[in-house]
């Protein structure tokens, strides 16, 4: 089961994407997103995930979409948090990413078939875009938890 975390980065009102070097996505353009590690909380995994493919740090600030994916063999979790943005040098991770640039939200949604995932995406900066984020605080990680 997949499980997808990641972010928006923002700054001076255009929004950071980046743009897959996958053979099934090639050239497609997405939000920093990757699979959470094993022993890894999504907190950790999703600035992890966009520092690896920006070169940004950030700190998230909260929620703007949990996605969940019904799928016929399989599992798609996602969460992409909102992000304030510590350091801006983007450089795209070599070998992973082919491009990271900034673009606005009305560029994104015109450029709807060159997105990886455009209702995922779109939902995600429209959120973001009109302040719908929800509080960190509804989720809660624990280093060790026990299922009886």
């Amino acid at each position: 089961m997949p499980v997808i975390v990641g972010g928006i980065v923002e700054k001076e009102g255009k929004y950071l994407l980046v743009q897959e070097s996958k053979a099934k996505c090639y050239g497609k353009w997405n939000l920093p997103a990757g699979h959470l590690d094993i022993g890894e909380t999504i907190f950790a995994g999703a600035v992890r995930e966009i520092k690896e493919e920006t070169n940004c740090d950030v700190e998230l600030t909260g929620i703007c979409e949990i996605t969940n994916q019904a799928r016929h063999d399989d599992i798609f979790v996602a969460f992409i948090f909102s992000t304030k943005i510590l350091t801006d040098t983007v450089k795209p991770q070599a070998g992973e990413i082919l491009a990271a640039e900034w673009f606005t939200y009305e560029e994104i949604i015109a450029m709807q078939n060159q997105l990886r995932a455009p209702e995922w995406i779109i939902s995600a900066l429209t959120k973001y875009h009109q302040c719908d984020i929800i509080s960190m605080n509804i989720i809660n990680t624990h280093e060790r938890f026990e299922v009886q």
